[in-house]
Formats: structure tokens, sequence, C-alpha cells
């Protein structure tokens, strides 16, 4: 079953480029794309006008490859030239990875847009990804990627451009979800409805909503201080995660290695 999913804000024009790119993909690498989804921040939910196009797939090989003595790059990248960037992954480096507690991977199976794929393929993996995906592990990923935006961006006090806001504020977000869904380790890709899910501050709340909307129409938010409720959120929420995730030992677990395996051989075997 073909998986399209495409908002009336995408351009046209880029999505026919990224189109093509794909088609040249399947074609020049003798690979199948199980699933392409956008990434960036128009599936994040907060778009600007300038926001590149962020396409994202996993791939299959043909069986006799991966039994090839010298195996493939797990890696399809493409020129990036103007706001086109896409590239992917080897399906059996996302499931590697997932089993590593990567939530870029899961992001991807969530991205609410879609411009190929199959739908069983994305509905099956999902549901891996809830078996098998490492709640410390994910979180930990979280962690550390928003304390390094954090740093990188906010660390001295100074005005900030305000569009970088997101980029801790995201990952602060996933982390908050994971802690009122104590038995889940999928949080939702798409920004506003993970804010919606997380029951936060109203000020946040607030200020979120209005820097979304006036980030969809214009290039630039400007700069200015990180605001406190902002601030205060951000750096709660990564106090409470580095006590829930970052120092405690995750054993290897067999089962979902063994899962993991068993969705690659069916992959092989269905595509």
């Amino acid at each position: 079953m073909g998986l399209r999913a495409i908002p009336d804000f995408m351009g046209g024009d880029a999505v026919a480029q990224v189109d093509v790119r794909l088609a040249a993909i399947r074609s020049d690498f003798n690979v199948r794309i199980l699933l392409a989804i956008e990434s960036g921040s128009r599936a994040w939910g907060f778009p600007s006008p300038d926001s590149d196009y962020d396409c994202r797939f996993i791939y299959l090989r043909r069986p006799e490859d991966y039994a090839a003595l010298f195996s493939k790059r797990d890696v399809i990248e493409t020129p990036l030239e103007g706001e086109m960037d896409v590239n992917g992954w080897d399906l059996q480096k996302a499931l590697k990875l997932l089993l590593k507690g990567n939530a870029v991977v899961i992001e991807w199976l969530t991205s609410p847009i879609a411009y190929e794929g199959n739908a069983q393929f994305r509905t099956d993996m999902i549901q891996l990804a809830r078996q098998v995906a490492e709640r410390v592990l994910v979180g930990r990923h979280y962690l550390h990627l928003g304390e390094r935006q954090r740093n990188a961006y906010f660390k001295d006090g100074k005005d900030i451009a305000l569009k970088k806001l997101f980029y801790a504020l995201r990952p602060a977000a996933a982390l908050r979800w994971l802690r009122l869904h104590a038995d889940q380790a999928v949080a939702p890709m798409h920004f506003p409805t993970l804010m919606n899910e997380i029951e936060a501050p109203e000020a946040v709340a607030e200020i979120v909503s209005r820097l979304i909307q006036q980030k969809a129409v214009t290039r630039e938010l400007g700069k200015g201080a990180l605001p406190k409720a902002i601030s205060k959120f951000i750096d709660a929420e990564f106090a409470i995660a580095r006590k829930a995730f970052d120092k405690h030992r995750v054993p290897a677990n067999p089962k979902a290695v063994t899962l993991a395996e068993e969705f690659f051989r069916k992959a092989l075997e269905r595509f």
C-alpha cells in the first residue's frame, strides 16, 4: 500500500524535485525505498518560509548485496543544493541505531509528512520501535542533544536568534513527554502535538504558540533574550532527565536484537 502525505503548504516544485531525486536513487543504487519522509522544521511543525526540504529515507538493498564479501555503504547521500537536502539509511543501519536508542529513527517513522513508502512497513516498524526502543537510551539521546544545543546557543546569557530556541526546547519537551508516559519510548515528532501532550506551563505554551505563528510568515524572528519561562522549563527538564537517564546502565537485550533481526529478514523476503 503506497504512502503519500504532502500538506498544502509544501511547495509543489520543491516536492517534485524530491520525487525526482528519490527516483534517481532507486535507479542508480538499485534499492527499494521503504519510507521517505520530511524530517526538518516542516515536519516538526514550525517551518519558516525559507526552510530547507530535509527528505530522509530508509532503503533496502537486494538480498545478494547483504551477502557480498565487501559490504556496500549503509548511507546514501545526495548533493546539498539550494534548499534540497536528501539522504537516507540502509534498513540495517536504521535498526541498529533504533536498538541503541537513536531517536532520529523514531522521528522518521512518526513524521507527519511522507513522500513515498509502504504504509504497512511503517506501521510494522513503529510497532517494533515500541517493543525494542529502550526508554533510558532514548531519553539520553534527547538529553545530550538538548544540552549541546543549550550550551551552543544560550550559555552566556546574551541575546540569541530566537528561532534557535526551538533547538533546545524540542528535546526538553520530548524528555517531559517520556517522563509523563512512563511506559512508552516513542514520542510524537510533530512539535505542536508534543506540546499538547506534555501539559506545558501556560507561559511556555503561549510563547511557543506565538513564535510558531511568527516563524511561519517571516524568515527571521530576530534576536532577544531567552525568555525566562523557556529557560526555566528547559533547565528543569534537563535536570530531571539527568537523574532519570544519564547514569543508568542499560544491559543488552537479546530479545530486542532477535526481534530486529526477524524484522530485517522478513523485510528482505517481502520487499
